[in-house]
C-alpha cells in the first residue's frame, strides 16, 4: 500500500514539502504509542533521513521509544555526528546496533532458491537475522527512513536492505553480499529486481509480516547550483507499506542517478569528503560506482583526505590487508582455501566490488595511510598532497574538466550520489 508519492524528474522537494507528504502519510496511519525510527547512519547524510527522522519525531514526540540507525557493519554513530544528521534529537533515543551479537534468527531462505536466483551458482542457505529490538521491543510502528540509490550489491539501495542487512546479523549479510558479488555488480546496479533483492523480499514476506514497518523513500540527485557549487536536489518522497512504494522510488532514482556516457573515460578523478570516507570499505564506492564507465587501461585516481584504514570492522580490516583486492579468481581461490576469509563472506564480495579485475589502474591518495599499506592490498599509490594540487578540486564541476596542465579528466565530487556508465 502506498500512503504518499510525489516525485518526478523535474521536482525539487523543499523541507516543508517533505513535511507536508510525511505528516499526510502519518495521519492515514493514525494513532500510535510506541514507535521505533530506523534511519541510515552518517555515510547516508545526503539521503534527507535525517531530517525525516526529525519530523517523525517532532510528530509523535515522546511516543517515538527508539532510533536504530541502520548500520550493517559501519562503526556506530559518534556525538557529532548525531548532531550534525539529526539536529535536536535527544541522544538517549539513540540505539547501536551489534551486527555480531545483538541478533534474533526469524527463518531461512532455503539454498534452492538461492541456487535459482544465482543461476547457479551457489548452493547455500540464507539465514534470515535482524536485530533483537525490532523482533522483540513491542512497537507498534516501525519507521524505516532511507534513500533509494544505485547500490553495488543489490542494484537499488533500501527498502527491505535497511532492516535486513543495515539490521542484519553476521551471516546474512555475508552470505547475501557474496550472492551479489559472484552474480556481478556490473549485471545489478541501477536494477531493481535483482538475486539479492528477490533473496529479500522472500525473507520479508515469509518472516517479516508480522512487523509493522511503514517504509519512507526518498530519491535525490546531484545538480550543480549557478555558483557551481553541489547540491542535493529531492527529487522525490514515497511512503508505503508494500514492494510498490520501492518500485516507485527505484524507477525515479534510474531516471535521475545513472548518468550514460557517450564513450569510456580515460582518466577519473574522484573525491571522498573526509567526514563521510574514513575506510576503502566506504570509499570503494568510487570503484563500484564508476566502473562501467571506465576505459580499458584507464585510471581512476581516488582524493580520500579521510581514509585512514580499509574495514570499518577489525577482522574486516585484517581480512582485506590479508588478502587485497586482486580481482575475482584470486578471492574465490582464497575463500576456498582460507576459513578465515570462507567465514567472512562480506569481506570476500567487497574485495571482489573492490577490484579493477586488471582492466584500469586505481591510484589511491589516502590522508593516513602509507604507501606500503595501499600497496600491499594492490592498489597504486599516490601522494595526497601532490594530486590535490595536480586536481584542485575546489575549483571543479562535476563532469569534464582540464586542469591547468591541460590535462582532461572526469571529475566526479561524490560517488554515493549515483552510477556513471558508457
Amino acid at each position: 500500500m502506498i500512503l504518499f508519492s510525489n516525485g518526478s524528474e523535474h521536482h525539487d522537494l523543499t523541507d516543508s514539502d517533505l513535511k507536508e507528504g510525511l505528516y499526510a502519510a502519518l495521519s492515514k496511519i493514525g494513532s500510535r504509542k510506541r514507535i521505533l525510527l530506523i534511519p541510515p547512519d552518517i555515510t547516508r547524510i545526503h539521503s534527507r533521513a535525517g531530517e525525516l527522522t526529525a519530523m517523525a519525531w517532532n510528530y509523535y514526540g515522546d511516543k517515538v521509544s527508539d532510533i536504530l540507525p541502520a548500520l550493517g557493519t559501519h562503526k556506530p554513530m559518534n556525538s557529532g555526528e548525531l548532531d550534525r544528521m539529526f539536529p535536536g534529537l535527544p541522544h538517549s533515543l539513540f540505539r547501536v546496533h551489534d551486527w555480531r551479537n545483538d541478533i534474533t534468527r526469524l527463518g531461512e531462505v532455503p539454498s534452492d532458491f538461492i541456487s535459482k536466483v544465482s543461476d547457479g551458482a551457489l548452493n547455500y542457505i540464507v539465514p534470515v537475522e535482524l536485530n533483537t529490538l525490532i523482533c522483540n521491543g513491542k512497537h507498534d510502528l516501525i519507521l524505516s527512513l532511507g534513500q533509494v540509490v544505485p547500490h553495488e550489491v543489490i542494484g537499488m539501495a533500501n527498502y527491505n536492505k535497511n532492516l535486513l542487512i543495515g539490521c542484519g546479523g553476521p551471516e546474512s549479510i555475508n552470505k547475501s553480499h557474496f550472492l551479489g558479488a559472484v552474480f556481478g555488480m556490473e549485471r545489478m546496479m541501477g536494477i531493481a529486481d535483482t538475486p539479492v533483492r528477490q533473496v529479500l523480499n522472500y525473507a520479508s514476506d515469509h518472516f517479516l509480516t508480522h512487523l509493522p514497518v511503514v517504509y519512507v523513500l526518498t530519491v535525490l540527485e546531484q545538480v550543480s547550483s549557478s555558483e557551481n557549487q553541489k547540491e542535493m536536489a529531492t527529487r522525490g518522497l514515497f511512503i508505503g507499506t508494500s514492494e510498490d512504494v520501492f518500485l516507485a522510488a527505484a524507477a525515479l532514482s534510474a531516471k535521475v542517478n545513472n548518468t550514460k556516457l557517450d564513450k569510456p573515460l580515460e582518466k577519473v578523478v574522484v573525491h571522498l569528503d573526509p567526514e563521510e570516507y574514513r575506510s576503502t570499505w566506504l570509499g570503494n564506492k568510487s570503484i563500484y560506482r564508476t566502473r562501467m564507465a571506465i576505459a580499458n587501461g584507464g585510471e581512476l585516481i581516488v582524493l580520500a583526505p579521510g581514509v585512514k584504514e580499509f574495514g570499518e570492522d577489525p577482522e574486516i580490516d585484517r581480512l582485506i590487508r590479508k588478502y587485497g583486492y586482486h580481482g575475482t579468481p584470486a578471492t574465490l581461490d582464497a575463500v576456498k582455501n582460507n576459513s578465515d576469509l570462507n567465514n567472512n563472506l562480506s569481506a570476500a564480495a567487497h574485495l571482489i566490488h573492490g577490484s579493477s579485475e586488471g582492466r584500469f589502474r586505481i591510484t589511491y591518495c589516502p590522508g593516513h595511510l602509507s604507501k606500503e599499506e595501499i600497496e600491499n592490498v594492490g592498489y597504486e599509490f599516490g601522494d595526497l598532497q601532490s594530486m590535490e594540487n595536480r586536481f584542485i578540486y575546489e575549483n571543479l564541476h562535476d563532469g569534464y574538466n582540464h586542469n591547468s596542465a591541460g590535462e582532461e579528466f572526469y571529475y566526479i565530487s561524490n560517488p554515493a550520489t549515483g552510477l556513471w556508465q558508457t
